[in-house]
């Protein structure tokens, strides 16, 4: 009766939350829920619920897909997401090095789960720097996050073919850099599910400024190719196998005008002006990211032999 008792006040103390969010899982498919974000940058507004982290269903244990930007936004998603079903979080999977996927982590840690990322985030995520959210959102919001990085590091070139729960789990490592130098999709073949994190954008423009356009486009022609129902990014609530051609479509188009700018021998400042692309003008973040991508791919494309 008494580790009952304790057990009941832990479960008490992990419940509560000094912030809310007022997050709502979304049933995806019959294994899937995601939190999805606003189509928004962070802020002391959102608080950095404008990233998607996903749970998924593998009989008796949740396998979390990015578990967001704070450790409160972490904790309050287990608290909604246990009271749908209500089983132990098996592993963690961090898809990238942006800081809004993965400050969650430190909730899970300290409940002794592991979490898996790309080894690169050892040479390129300094733990003990300042994070962009807490620059950017309330102390109130991220009060007790801290950055921990993933338990498990994975090592860039591999792609690894998990059974977890009796689930295949299989953790693709995009080779080079396409959104950043380590990514990661994770692929569930028998759901026909694939959570690409930020190498899919659907309901806002995407920001170029860790990636490499040819390496993305790449990543992407080979998600196009796999078989698949649902197609899960790292922003907006689009979720079916084409959720990924507004950002496909973006990149290809931005690589051809901007490599066509270069052939012609018009400068950056120039291109930065005339390279509108309007018919992509009406989605969120337009006027934030867009000028920013066309300076971002000039540069990469101006030595390039593509």
């Amino acid at each position: 009766m008494k580790m009952r008792a304790l057990w009941a006040i832990v479960l008490a103390v992990l419940q509560a939350s000094a912030f809310e969010y007022g997050l709502q899982p979304e049933k995806v498919n019959d294994s899937v829920y995601c939190f999805f974000g606003k189509p928004e940058v962070m802020n002391t507004a959102n608080n950095g619920n404008m990233v998607n982290s996903c749970f998924v269903d593998l009989g008796h244990a949740w396998l979390v897909i990015d578990p967001g930007p704070t450790y409160a936004y972490a904790q309050e998603a287990w608290n909604k997401i246990t009271a749908i079903k209500k089983m132990p979080v098996v592993s963690v999977i961090n898809t990238h090095l942006h800081d809004d996927h993965w400050l969650g982590n430190g909730f899970y840690i300290d409940q002794g789960v592991d979490v898996m990322g790309s080894a690169v985030f050892t040479e390129e995520v300094n733990p003990n720097a300042v994070t962009r959210m807490e620059q950017r959102i309330s102390k109130e919001a991220y009060a007790k996050t801290s950055p921990k990085l993933p338990t498990i590091l994975l090592e860039q070139k591999k792609t690894l073919q998990l059974h977890i729960n009796g689930t295949e789990v299989r953790l693709i490592m995009v080779d080079g850099k396409a959104h950043t130098s380590g990514d990661i999709l994770v692929y569930l073949p028998k759901m026909k599910t694939l959570f690409c994190g930020d190498l899919v954008f659907n309901d806002r423009i995407l920001s170029l400024r860790d990636g490499d356009i040819n390496g993305w486009i790449a990543a992407l022609e080979m998600v196009k190719k796999m078989p698949l129902e649902y197609i899960i990014g790292g922003h907006g609530d689009e979720v079916n196998a084409a959720a990924v051609d507004q950002t496909y479509d973006y990149l290809v188009e931005l690589r051809r005008e901007v490599a066509e700018a270069v052939d012609n021998g018009e400068g950056i400042d120039s291109a930065v002006k005339t390279i509108k692309m309007e018919k992509f003008s009406s989605v969120a973040l337009y006027k934030e990211m867009h000028a920013r991508n066309v300076e971002t791919a000039y540069r990469m494309l101006e030595w390039s032999d593509e």
